[in-house]
């Protein structure tokens, strides 16, 4: 297996990581953004107040992009083990 294969597959690694990680944290930060802005205004200086509204969109960002998140890792983890002959020899 030569270096290039290896540093291509951790790219693509990292690759489907970061879009994995992007729809819940996007929303997070999102939400989080949206909080703070109002707490801010209100001036509630509460910090528990953004932990629910947190949770709510992570449960609904997950249950959105979860089958496409499911589907992509498949997809990467299948396309590694059927290389793996290629890879070898």
């Amino acid at each position: 297996m030569s270096p290039e294969a290896v540093v291509t597959i951790g790219q693509q690694a990292l690759q489907i990581m970061v879009l994995l990680a992007a729809p819940l944290l996007l929303s997070a930060l999102a939400v989080g953004l949206l909080i703070g802005m109002l707490q801010a205004a209100t001036q509630i200086n509460e910090m528990t107040l953004s932990f629910i509204p947190k949770l709510i969109i992570l449960v609904v960002a997950l249950w959105l992009a979860g089958p496409w998140m499911l589907n992509l890792i498949m997809s990467y983890t299948s396309g590694l083990v059927l290389n793996i002959p290629n890879m070898i020899g």
